[in-house]
């Protein structure tokens, strides 16, 4: 699969069915040595509509190895609900 086909995906948790964002509006963490990619930077959907949340934007880094289908309209991931709470990276 193309890196070009990932996009537009939703981003779907198996465990409760929370959609946690888009795979365009995501960054990747890759492994520069063998090119795999290791992870999904997905930003925090709740803080891009706040209007004064320069200082909170932040969100979850979802390992690959937690991805568990990757359909035609979403990639469907395993996180149970502490990993999806904590606020993994900010900006």
């Amino acid at each position: 699969m193309r890196l070009s086909e990932l996009g537009g995906k939703e981003i779907v948790n198996l465990n409760d069915g929370g959609r946690l964002g888009i795979v365009a509006d995501s960054d990747l963490i890759i492994d520069d040595k063998s090119g795999k990619i290791l992870a999904l930077l997905v930003p925090d959907r709740r803080s891009q509509f706040r209007i004064f949340s320069l200082n909170d934007k932040g969100g979850i880094e979802i390992p690959w190895s937690s991805i568990r289908k990757i359909g035609n309209d979403m990639i469907i991931i395993e996180l149970d609900e502490e990993a999806r709470s904590k606020r993994i990276f900010t900006v």
